[in-house]
């Protein structure tokens, strides 16, 4: 196995157990950086969550770890 290998299972370990949270993370981050810009750029800070969320939930092939 290789070092990317065993990053990435652990990764996707922390994502399994603590999804719910993560999703928050983004979320608050999204919301900190549109407050920061005053929503110049808030369709393309969601399309950075959405691509976030989607690629850390989908890192076991199932989507069902971050609401």
């Amino acid at each position: 196995m290789s070092v990317f290998d065993n990053m990435k299972d652990q990764v996707s370990k922390q994502v399994d157990e603590h999804g719910e949270q993560i999703g928050d993370g983004v979320d608050r981050a999204g919301d900190f950086v549109d407050e920061k810009t005053g929503g110049q750029h808030a369709d393309k800070v969601d399309q950075g969550q959405e691509g976030l969320t989607n690629a850390l939930d989908g890192l076991d092939g199932q989507d069902d770890d971050i609401s």
